[in-house]
């Protein structure tokens, strides 16, 4: 019965999938291209989907069959006959079905199968899965060995996944079956999991070697595994995710990806996310040698025990955020504003939060359910958080200087400051519902245990923060909007430019963007690439080739834009100086 209703809401997904993909391929094929062009589209969705979950299937069951002859301390059987079936099923049923597709799907894999999304997404997806599991498993096994714990079937877990892996990795450098589309996702994200495997690995040493220099001059009364075999295992995991992160990084040329994922993925991880370590690491840290120094209630071990792993973690993070910060100053505008601001998102949410908090342990300490030690420790939280947020909110956002006229109007800065405003607006308003009903809970009830205070102390400290953080960027974004409609010479007749061109976009696409104010595209022409030439990203034509043509100038473009308005414009730059604007329709 299970079984069977299990089927049928198999089926029911896997039939509203198809038919809100049909409708989707419907769609985008529009009016004039007929169902003749929806049908390739579908055919690749539905049959590269049912590789990936073929290929999955098999592996699973060759990794189990692998995993019971490595584990020879058992019979092949044992006791575990449902294990055993599984893995023979998925094997022999899951396998001959994978390989049957993936030959009829090679055999045929031509130009219009290449330059399909769903064949580039089929092998990122793929390769990033393999990775993924074959570098977990692998990197398991290995530091299960250092306290003597033999592993055989994880270890052939991995050893299978990591096949899947090479195969498909040979799938996407093959010289005629490549795929053209998608080519940068794999290298970037395999980039990002090793940083991240590998930042982990590197904290939990340090972090380690740091508790045991700690134990030295404040010994803990807790019994467990030797230090040195956590450093171990860590530096096994820190090894493994570093070489993972060099393959993409640097054979696989993902630091030379701008544009796209690539630079989100910079932007994102490599900043946003070491900063949120560092900072994190740095705040704990001050708040443990304040406590230290300041409140003694607990035994010195205990306060001690988080400083290890939170000087590592700044330590570690602080590495990592100023290698990507130095990448990301290099890169284009759009990408050092990004890098900006979401810097300074960071600082200021620890600093607003550092500052709602030191609102609520001052209210908390008029009153006499709260105080001594609790309300200190408090404060001493708020005052770690407000002291290393603030100056890095101070440093990134820079609220004393003038603002560069060319940043008043970046798509990015508005974001960001219309994101901070009404983000704040929301909290805001929702802790004023908070503090209302606090206040008509206090005067409605009868108990008298707690002051009004001490009710709403919390939700009012949070207010405060907020709402200065809300009202400070909604003056900067009106006085920023002033600024805009006040700066002469710039006619916004044209809402976006699709530029097409073979030389270097960036200083293209800024020229337009100050000309003309529209936001701007680019499409990087296919054509023989140029040494020292980057790809822009996962969306551009042609995968990552440009033409070495060096084309028009940006003075030229400018011109060619000239009196042209609709709401987008595609502009063709090249070849040789011959320039095409031609605006399209709604």
């Amino acid at each position: 019965m299970m079984v069977s209703l299990v089927l049928l809401v198999a089926i029911l997904v896997i039939g509203g999938g198809i038919a809100g993909i049909v409708m989707a391929a419907r769609r985008a094929a529009g009016p004039g291209d007929g169902p003749a062009r929806a049908q390739p589209t579908v055919r690749r969705v539905i049959v590269f989907t049912l590789l990936f979950a073929l290929v999955v299937i098999a592996a699973i069951g060759v990794g189990g069959l692998l995993g019971r002859l490595l584990d020879s301390g058992n019979a092949l059987a044992s006791s575990d006959i449902t294990g055993l079936a599984r893995s023979l099923a998925f094997t022999l049923i899951a396998g001959p079905f994978a390989a049957v597709l993936w030959w009829l799907l090679w055999r045929r894999m031509g130009p219009d199968e290449r330059s399909s999304l769903a064949w580039g997404l089929y092998l990122a997806a793929m390769s990033t899965v393999s990775l993924v599991t074959a570098s977990a498993a692998l990197l398991t096994c290995a530091a299960a060995l250092v306290r003597a714990d033999w592993q055989p079937r994880t270890l052939a877990t991995g050893v299978v996944w990591a096949g899947v892996w090479v195969w498909h990795r040979w799938m996407s450098r093959h010289d005629r079956k490549s795929p053209r589309r998608l080519v940068t996702v794999a290298p970037v994200l395999g980039s990002v999991f090793g940083l991240v495997v590998g930042a982990g690995g590197l904290v939990t040493a340090l972090g380690s070697l740091a508790d045991a220099a700690i134990d030295g001059f404040a010994p803990s009364i807790v019994v467990g595994e030797p230090w040195w075999r956590l450093t171990l295992q860590a530096i096994i995991w820190c090894a493994g995710g570093v070489a993972v992160w060099w393959w993409h990084w640097f054979v696989d040329r993902a630091s030379a990806l701008r544009g796209g994922l690539a630079d989100v993925a910079l932007v994102s991880v490599g900043v946003a996310g070491a900063s949120i370590l560092s900072l994190g690491g740095a705040g704990t840290a001050l708040f443990t040698l304040l406590k230290l120094a300041l409140d003694r209630s607990a035994p010195v071990a205990q306060i001690l025990d988080p400083l290890g792993t939170a000087l590592a973690a700044a330590l570690v993070g602080a590495l990592v955020w100023q290698y990507h910060r130095g990448l990301a100053t290099a890169r284009s505008d759009r990408t050092r504003l990004a890098a900006g601001v979401v810097t300074s998102g960071v600082g200021l949410v620890a600093a607003a939060s550092g500052l709602g908090v030191i609102v609520n342990s001052i209210l908390a300490a008029g009153t006499a359910t709260l105080a001594g030690s609790d309300t200190r420790s408090l404060l001493l939280g708020g005052i770690s958080a407000l002291v290393v947020g603030g100056p890095v909110w101070w440093v990134a956002w820079k609220p004393a200087k003038p603002v560069d006229p060319a940043q008043v109007g970046a798509t990015g800065r508005r974001v960001y400051l219309v994101l901070i405003f009404g983000l704040s607006a929301v909290v805001a308003i929702v802790t004023l519902l908070v503090i209302g009903y606090r206040i008509f809970e206090f005067a409605l009830s009868d108990a008298t245990g707690q002051s009004l205070v001490d009710r709403v102390r919390a939700p009012l400290g949070l207010l405060v923060a907020t709402g200065l953080a809300a009202g400070y960027h909604f003056a900067v974004w009106r006085r920023d909007r002033s600024a805009i409609t006040a700066a002469p010479g710039r006619e916004h007749t044209v809402g976006r430019v699709i530029l097409v061109t073979g030389a270097d976009p960036e200083p293209l696409a800024r020229a337009v963007g100050d000309a003309t104010g529209a936001a701007v595209t680019v499409w990087r022409r296919a054509g023989t690439e140029p040494v020292g030439a980057a790809p822009v990203g996962a969306d551009a034509v042609g995968a990552d080739a440009v033409d070495a043509d060096a084309g028009p100038t940006a003075r030229q473009l400018v011109d060619a834009l000239r009196g042209v308005t609709g709401k987008r414009v595609l502009v063709v730059a090249g070849p040789g100086s011959r320039i095409d604007v031609i605006p399209l329709r709604d």
